[in-house]
């Protein structure tokens, strides 16, 4: 009985909430680009060598959970697409 407009309903809500995920995701990734991306730009800063060490290393921490929640979210094909662009660009050198 898949009829049942409660059952509609929920299916609809199962979609909406993994679609919802995955933005999520893909949102956490592009944050995660950007804490690496502002990695090259700290030793730039009018900063003491020890103040750049300790927020690059909080940039790398960020980056990583930030990387691993967003692989999460997003799931392992997104992760195995990565990983075979990297492939690819290797084997064409």
């Amino acid at each position: 009985m898949a009829g049942r407009p409660w059952e509609l309903q929920k299916s609809i809500f199962d979609k909406l909430k993994y679609t919802m995920a995955k933005l999520i995701g893909y949102v956490i990734f592009g944050i995660c680009c950007i804490l690496w991306g502002l990695i090259l730009v700290v030793p730039f800063l009018e900063f003491s060598a020890a103040k750049i060490a300790g927020i690059t290393t909080g940039l790398i921490i960020a980056g990583e959970i930030t990387f691993y929640l967003s692989i999460f979210l997003i799931g392992k094909e997104f992760l195995v697409r990565i990983k075979n662009k990297f492939r690819k660009s290797n084997k064409s050198e």
